[in-house]
């Protein structure tokens, strides 16, 4: 994730998952703990059918930070993965940044199609064909890890389980103008003060 803080929000940019890699041991929604695979274009047909992702704050549907709707959120599958790019004005978000407390993307689903294999020895392999894709969300006070979580949502008094993802990654911060910040050499100024305190 690339994290720039300029005049106008803080410009958010990276990979919030990549296809076709395993995950770490997750929770499905029926309670089992599986090694997970999202397959190859399943980001990309999800994007396809939906009018509406959004970007939200740690899986908080009440904070919207952008959508793709109104074009403030752009989200595709490249060859690597799911790409977002954002610009975020919030207030919470924009200190965050600037403290570097931002901790990576992560996503949530819903509708999903996925075929369970049995491995000796192994936790099973879930590969998931397909699937909604209900939001994806800029992680601040949770913790990226590829793991999961089942949320019972109600829509139209219909229960939806919505499986939240996250992935370890890391993230580079820039300054106001956008350019990285250079690392401060401590070592190098606490020398030049020894060497000073002995020159009295």
């Amino acid at each position: 994730m690339q994290v720039e803080i300029r005049a106008d929000g803080v410009h958010i940019e990276g990979y919030v998952n990549v296809p076709g890699r395993e995950s770490k041991p997750v929770i499905t929604s029926k309670g089992q703990k599986v090694i997970e695979v999202i397959e190859p274009r399943a980001f990309q047909r999800a994007i396809d059918k939906s009018s509406n992702i959004s970007a939200t704050l740690d899986h908080n549907k009440s904070r919207v930070l952008a959508q793709t709707s109104d074009g403030t959120l752009e989200l595709r599958e490249d060859s690597v993965g799911l790409r977002a790019k954002t610009i975020i004005t919030d207030p919470e978000v924009v200190e965050a940044a600037k403290q570097r407390k931002l901790k990576g993307w992560s996503f949530g689903m819903t509708k999903i199609l996925d075929k369970i294999e049995e491995r000796a020895g192994e936790l099973p392999l879930r590969k998931v064909m397909d699937f909604s894709l209900d939001h994806v969300t800029i992680v601040l006070h949770k913790n990226p890890a590829y793991a999961a979580t089942s949320i019972e949502m109600r829509t139209d008094d219909e229960p939806e389980e919505i499986e939240t993802r996250a992935d370890d990654c890391e993230i580079n911060f820039a300054d106001m103008v956008g350019t990285p910040k250079k690392q401060v050499d401590l070592l190098k100024y606490q020398n030049r003060i020894n060497k000073l305190k002995v020159g009295k």
